[in-house]
């Protein structure tokens, strides 16, 4: 067991009670619990009373992070990211890191290389090894989700997500819609044999925008062929390219992301072809050099500067024991540029 991180290895094992626990079981908020530890002036004495009846009552110690917040604030939140090497989690953090210092916060992060519960288990520990106040999540696989569930985090955090789906605690551009926008954006074209190049399997952003895809081709009543599963990289779109270019069957593609639209554009030129002349490209997350990929790329960009604010404003509000409306899912925008075109039939 590590300080303030319980994972349970087996069904047997107990975790150690956490903020949570002893709220569900006073009927308060994990907020009111933080203010009792804290001493704050406005908890009612009845209140107070039980809330320490119940942490008495489970043995709940307050992990490293609350003891230094009764002593004094940290004011550093902690940012969790499976995949800081990606252009969008990258991206997420900078948007968070700028929002946390105009907040007169600092922020560590803790990256994750694998997957795994001990290696999730590690990074959060060592967040609250920092006298963390709150914690960001930024996880684009599923499992990371599901191993964060294991564990006891005795602060408030907040998930940046890739689902319309979102509870309150989460924060999300909606990439279903995005989705839609680059898909749509083709068929008015006047494009009906579209292929999409998905990203890894095991990603939430490709799984929504692969939906998203699907979703619009069958609200157009436009058949689609399977989506190929790809890596995120330039490399991969490259050698799909080449494999389409065999039959093409196709008049656009619809890539979930700039970096392997640049591996089709390559692939598309070297045999001979243009874009949009031949194929018409569509990529997602308009990377700072979409601009200049010539022609440069029709992409959908997100917001991620507004990600961030909104993710801190909630993650402090939380903090404070305070409510902040969570305004839903930021919606993403198409820019269209060089590589789009009517089909030529």
């Amino acid at each position: 067991m590590t300080s303030g991180v319980t994972v349970s290895d087996d069904s047997t094992k107990e975790r150690a009670p956490s903020i949570r626990d002893v709220a569900r079981l006073a009927g308060v908020s994990y907020q009111t619990v933080s203010r009792v530890l804290n001493n704050h002036a406005s908890i009612r004495d009845s209140t107070k009373a039980r809330v320490l009846a119940v942490i008495e009552e489970l043995q709940y110690r307050p992990n490293r992070a609350a003891r230094a917040l009764s002593r004094g604030r940290s004011r550093t939140i902690g940012v969790l990211s499976a995949s800081s090497a990606e252009y969008g989690p990258a991206s997420s953090i900078a948007a968070i890191q700028d929002a946390a210092r105009d907040a007169g916060y600092f922020v560590n992060t803790a990256n994750l290389n694998r997957g795994e519960p001990g290696s999730i288990a590690a990074a959060v520990d060592h967040l609250m090894s920092q006298s963390v106040e709150g914690i960001v999540v930024i996880a684009p696989q599923m499992r990371v989700f599901n191993a964060l569930k294991l564990l006891s985090i005795d602060v408030p955090f907040v998930t940046l997500q890739s689902s319309a789906n979102v509870g309150a605690n989460a924060l999300t551009v909606d990439q279903i819609a995005g989705a839609r926008l680059a898909t749509r954006h083709l068929i008015d074209l006047g494009h009906r044999d579209i292929y999409h190049l998905a990203g890894p399997q095991d990603w939430i952003e490709a799984e929504a925008r692969m939906h998203g895809f699907l979703e619009e081709m069958g609200a157009r009543d436009i058949p689609t062929t399977a989506p190929i599963l790809g890596d995120w990289t330039a490399e991969f779109g490259y050698h799909a390219g080449r494999e389409l270019l065999h039959v093409r069957d196709f008049t656009a593609i619809f890539s979930s992301n700039d970096q392997m639209a640049l591996g089709l554009m390559h692939a598309i030129r070297e045999a001979g072809l243009e874009v949009p002349r031949d194929v018409s490209i569509v990529g997602f997350d308009d990377i700072p050099e979409a601009a200049h990929f010539w022609p440069p790329l029709t992409t959908v960009r997100q917001d991620f500067a507004e990600l961030g604010r909104r993710c801190v404003a909630l993650l402090l509000a939380n903090i404070a024991g305070t409510t902040a409306e969570n305004q839903g899912a930021i919606m993403p925008e198409l820019i269209v540029r060089g590589s789009t075109a009517r089909p030529a039939f």
